[in-house]
């Protein structure tokens, strides 16, 4: 299999005249707001993106909310840890078992990923205030359960009506003596999901990890923060990294026990999986124990191959970096004859990719290693970081929303800080080992291919009609809109009940998944809208040229001497 090559130029002038048309379709202050939200790339590696601003009202996103990231993302895939949603029915029923989060437990009764808690807040409760439900549920969660851990999270109408439920959870853990959090992670808060991601991952890191030493006679000791074992993906990746001689400490969070996130703080170096939703905590783990992080990328065969080549040089012992050439070389050796007979029923397409986090970047490169290109990437809830790399944080400034959601002063730990010798992290930095930092998705976007932030539906539909691309990879909101349209839509957050994709064998299932995507005959017998109904087309009137009053209203409403609108 070839390494990794920029993809063949795309059609930068059909991208440009795509972005035009959509953005000729807006008002004029929607249109300038989303020209700096799409990018078409070039030459020129300054491009800039704008990225966790508002959604404009109105718009049809993909984004989810603040509750869903905290409790959906971070929280939830925690297995012997009991999730309430402290809310109406309707919050806790939509993230229950959605995600596809695997795990198992030695003990079958600390097993809690297949439930679903809430307190199902009724009218009474929003007028008279749910604080005693929600003890009444803390209680009989831990008599029937007995877990090790109990979490709250906050719904939109808990925020508004203002149940507090810090106290709830401070009172519980007196009670019960077990570990009790809560997260005000109400929906409104922030942006999008991105705003839970950093509010679990403030609340992980005040209140669970650190709270449990442990000493590790391996010299290898990692944690994966990122991984949410979507289809047994952190499975897979941990098969690889114990043959090799890792001794991984704890998943964040997926697979994850709550006295593994306790001991997280012991391991010597993070892996950085998604960059999005778990890079707070690889930040303040760096400057509370010293513990350096790694970007790293388990999707594809090169990228797990030059990944695992990356943490055997940060360790830097020979037998470590004998050992992983020896693993690498076997598991190609295995697995790329049989990508290669799927390569052949596949190179020479074109994909869209559309997945919050890190994933279009890292699918991205997976679809290369196949022979197809990207004609568009992008994020329902990425920073500007994501886009264009770590080195433009300091060019970031906050806002309202982000200042909603709060910093942690976070200083290095008396007793427990163990920092890396700043020499040895300059000189990996200067091998290309990415320690403690992120290029981002744009340098590895072919030229000419869009880079969109915060895609809506009018955008999906406008952009698959004009660049007609082969497949479409996003999530479950515009899954079934995209197939109607006679593309193959491939579901990207919990891989349309497959999996695993990650590492070599996981490379192997994702080629054969879209093999079939691609072969499979039912494509035949749809046709896309543009080619079998003529196009609407419309004009402005003249008061709307005009700019009058009410212009693009109703005309009855404009004009009410009309009886009709003609």
């Amino acid at each position: 299999m070839e390494p990794i090559k920029q993809a063949a130029r795309v059609d930068r002038e059909v991208g440009k005249k795509a972005v035009k048309e959509i953005l000729s379709a807006y008002p004029a202050k929607v249109a300038k707001n989303r020209s700096t939200h799409i990018v078409v790339k070039g030459k020129n590696k300054g491009q800039k993106i704008a990225a966790n601003t508002r959604t404009i009202p109105g718009i049809i996103t993909n984004r989810g909310c603040c509750y869903a990231g905290c409790k959906g993302v971070v929280i939830g895939p925690i297995k012997d840890m009991v999730h309430i949603t402290h809310g109406p029915i309707g919050c806790g029923y939509y993230s229950w078992a959605t995600r596809r989060n695997q795990g198992m437990t030695a003990n079958k009764k600390q097993m809690f990923l297949p439930y679903s808690f809430s307190t199902d807040m009724q009218d009474s409760d929003i007028v008279f205030g749910g604080e005693k439900k929600l003890e009444l549920a803390v209680k009989e969660a831990y008599e029937l359960f007995k877990p090790k851990a109990i979490s709250i999270s906050a719904t939109c109408p808990v925020g508004l009506i203002g149940d507090d439920v810090q106290a709830v959870a401070g009172r519980m853990q007196k009670e019960l003596g077990i570990t009790v959090i809560a997260m005000n992670c109400e929906g409104y808060k922030g942006v999008s999901q991105s705003a839970g991601h950093h509010i679990a991952n403030n609340k992980l890191f005040q209140e669970v990890i650190g709270t449990e030493d442990r000493e590790y006679k391996n010299p290898f000791t990692i944690n994966l923060l990122g991984e949410y074992n979507i289809g047994g993906d952190g499975w897979e990746i941990k098969r690889i990294l114990e043959e090799l001689g890792y001794e991984v400490v704890s998943f964040l969070t997926g697979d994850a026990g709550v006295d593994d996130i306790r001991r997280a703080h012991n391991a010597k170096l993070n892996l950085v999986q998604c960059h999005r939703s778990i890079n707070y905590m690889a930040e303040m783990m760096k400057k509370k124990y010293g513990i350096p992080w790694l970007k790293v990328n388990f999707i594809g065969v090169n990228n797990t191959s030059r990944t695992l080549r990356d943490v055997a040089k940060f360790f830097g012992a020979q037998e470590l970096i004998k050992r992983t050439e020896e693993v690498i070389e076997r598991e190609r050796k295995e697995i790329e004859p049989v990508i290669d007979t799927f390569r052949k029923g596949i190179k020479g397409r074109t994909v869209m990719l559309f997945v919050g986090g890190s994933r279009s970047h890292h699918y991205q490169d997976i679809f290369y290693e196949l022979g197809v290109e990207t004609v568009m990437s992008g994020y329902e809830f990425a920073h500007r970081d994501d886009y264009e790399g770590r080195r433009v944080l300091p060019e970031i400034k906050p806002d309202a929303d982000s200042k909603n959601i709060e910093e942690l002063n976070v200083q290095p730990d008396p007793e427990k800080y163990r920092p890396v010798d700043g020499e040895k992290i300059a000189g990996l930095q200067q091998k290309g080992v990415p320690v403690n930092d992120y290029a981002g998705l744009y340098p590895s976007l072919p030229e000419g291919a869009l880079m969109i932030d915060d895609l809506n539906h009018y955008e999906t539909e406008k952009l698959i009609e004009r660049l007609k691309p082969d497949l479409f990879c996003s999530g479950i909101k515009d899954k079934y809109v995209v197939q109607k349209m006679g593309i193959p839509s491939k579901q990207l957050h919990s891989y349309d009940y497959s999996g695993p994709y990650a590492g070599f064998r996981g490379a192997v299932i994702f080629a054969r998944d879209i093999y079939q995507a691609f072969n499979s005959p039912s494509w035949r017998y749809i046709k896309p809208p543009w080619e079998t109904e003529p196009e609407i087309v419309a004009t402005l009137t003249e008061k709307e040229k005009r700019g009058g009053k009410n212009a693009g209203g109703n005309p009855k409403r404009d004009n009410p001497q009309k009886s009709s609108p003609d």
